[in-house]
């Protein structure tokens, strides 16, 4: 009998036991899908890029300048419902980003430009990386968006600014003088071999 109410204590310790791991564990799962709630909300409210052109200038390339028009559209399309949605799309955003030191314009391929791009780059993997760890800051996440925004802004000022140089007339003779510059520059050091002494000394020996 001692064995019988023993044997019943200890099923109802073991089932009570198991109640209580799955309560915790079921409020663990709650807790967790909170706080990833949480992180898409934030980073749903957060996800705005600029993706169309500042100016004219800009403008005009995204007809000529496929990557930078591809850039722009991917980050235009804004991912839906979930936080692998986003994860996807940022992976999406990188690799267009990467493709932006491709076939730009000869008028932009000067250094002012591609070190915006460089740190234009660099922010969208940074944005790219944070996202995709296990735990996602998403106020990191939304700041880089800012920073990304902030880049693009000074990318297409800076492609602005070039185009109105371009136009500027030049002083007269201002162009003959840096072609002159250029070609002396271009003249190559030449060693120039000197000229042996001759003898002038009337009554130095003579030859035949």
């Amino acid at each position: 009998m001692k064995y019988k109410i023993s044997l019943f204590l200890l099923f109802v310790f073991v089932l009570n036991s198991c109640q209580n791991e799955d309560e915790k564990r079921r409020a663990e799962n709650e807790k967790e899908a909170k706080k990833k709630e949480v992180i898409f909300d934030n980073i749903n409210k957060g996800w705005v890029f600029i993706d169309e052109p500042i100016n004219e200038i800009s403008e005009q390339k995204v007809s000529s300048w496929n990557e930078w028009r591809d850039f722009l559209k991917e980050i235009g399309d804004k991912p839906r419902k979930t936080i692998g949605a986003f994860q996807k799309k940022s992976t999406a955003i990188s690799k267009k980003a990467m493709t932006l030191n491709n076939n730009i314009p000869a008028e932009f391929n000067v250094p002012a430009i591609k070190s915006r791009i460089s740190i234009l780059i660099t922010k969208v993997k940074m944005m790219d990386l944070f996202i995709h760890l296990n735990q996602i800051p998403a106020e990191k996440v939304t700041f880089l968006i800012g920073e990304i925004n902030k880049e693009l802004v000074s990318l297409e000022r800076q492609m602005d600014n070039i185009i109105v140089k371009s136009k500027i007339p030049k002083e007269q003779g201002e162009e003959d003088f840096l072609k002159m510059l250029d070609t002396t520059r271009a003249i190559p050091n030449t060693k120039v071999n000197p000229i042996p002494a001759t003898n002038t000394d009337p009554n130095s020996p003579q030859r035949e």
